[in-house]
């Protein structure tokens, strides 16, 4: 008999492939679209027109579809994270809460449900076992571009063994989108979605303004030594390292570096104070150790689309200490640090104010 396969479905090219790729590999596969959220947003991969390309495909392609409903765990998991972030002067990443808690969490728990031995998604990365661990380890996609190993360092340990990628081999976008041409598949031009999939026209503010108790409050924008320079609107408009938007005249450029959130002041700085050696995660997932019990020398990622740099991490309870060898620039309260061994992610944690 045939291994069975959930694998979620967005209606888009990646996810649509991967399917033909799972059935190649011989496997029973199950598409699922999950329903997170009311409404429709344009481009988005959860709402109803992709939803309906989800099952178009999987018409195409002879399998079940199933669309199920799990508005209310994303709203507590995914929308009240990200609220809550921006309340408290974070810059959340909301795909890592999704993947945390819907893809590898709800998804997991309905591929038991249906007697399926892996579940799968579109995402670029790879799982393989490797011999220095004795073990399957999450590794980087050979779409270096588009690699997404970042986004996955918060799955459960155990799902290593239970998780199929099929994208991760493939070294670039255009081999997906020719594989959709040749089985003619409906989605194969799709665009791609790049948005929040929650946030009408990318605007978060809007979003925050009108889901949440954070309105527009104005406050002062200051420097290091507390003089002030202007007037800004409301902390949760900023991040660490912007430049544009500001509002303010210098004579060398100005970037967001911090905030004073009891005095609602926007603190500013010259670019070389954005620089920092070391910082501390909490929210710690390790897919390769149950703890760090010595200093390691890691490469370590502060972003989706920032490089890694050489860093040594040291663990204290519940709590990674990170020490660059160069300071990095605009380290982020509310992003993720994940930590890798060379290709290979060793897990990671929400960067800490």
């Amino acid at each position: 008999m045939n291994k069975r396969v959930l694998l979620g479905m967005s209606g888009g090219v990646d996810s649509s492939v991967a399917a033909i790729l799972l059935q190649e590999q011989g496997y029973e596969v199950i598409g699922i679209t999950m329903k997170l959220y009311e409404g429709e947003i344009e481009g988005s991969c959860c709402g109803l027109s992709s939803t309906l390309d989800a099952k178009r495909v999987c018409d195409y392609l002879k399998i079940p579809h199933y669309t199920l409903n799990f508005k209310e765990e994303f709203d507590k998991y995914v929308i009240q994270d990200f609220i809550q972030n921006y309340a408290q002067c974070r810059t959340p990443n909301p795909c890592i809460e999704c993947n945390k808690y819907l893809k590898f969490g709800k998804m997991y728990e309905k591929a038991l449900e249906l007697e399926c031995d892996y579940i799968s998604t579109g995402h670029y990365a790879k799982i393989e076992y490797d011999e220095k661990y004795k073990r399957n380890v999450l590794k980087v996609a050979n779409a270096r571009a588009k690699d997404q190993s970042y986004v996955l360092y918060n799955m459960p340990d155990y799902l290593l063994d239970k998780v199929k990628l099929p994208l991760g081999n493939f070294n670039n976008k255009d081999e997906i989108r020719e594989i959709a041409r040749k089985y003619n598949l409906p989605v194969a031009n799709k665009p791609d979605s790049e948005d929040i999939c929650f946030i009408p026209e990318g605007n978060y503010k809007r979003f925050l303004e009108n889901n949440s108790d954070i309105k527009s409050k104005e406050g002062n924008i200051v420097n290091t030594e507390g003089k002030v320079l202007g007037i800004h609107t409301g902390l949760y408009k900023y991040t660490i390292g912007q430049r544009k938007g500001l509002g303010i005249s210098n004579s060398e450029p100005l970037y967001v570096i911090g905030f004073n959130q009891p005095k609602n002041e926007l603190i500013v700085g010259s670019e070389n104070e954005l620089y920092k050696k070391e910082f501390e995660v909490s929210n710690i997932n390790l897919l390769l150790y149950k703890e760090i019990k010595e200093p390691m020398s890691v490469q370590v990622k502060t972003r989706y689309s920032a490089m890694c740099h050489d860093a040594t991490i040291t663990q204290n309870g519940d709590r990674i200490k990170v020490v660059f060898d160069e300071p990095q620039k605009s380290i982020t309260p509310g992003q993720s640090a994940v930590f890798y061994d060379g290709d290979i992610v060793i897990g990671g944690g929400k960067i800490m104010n």
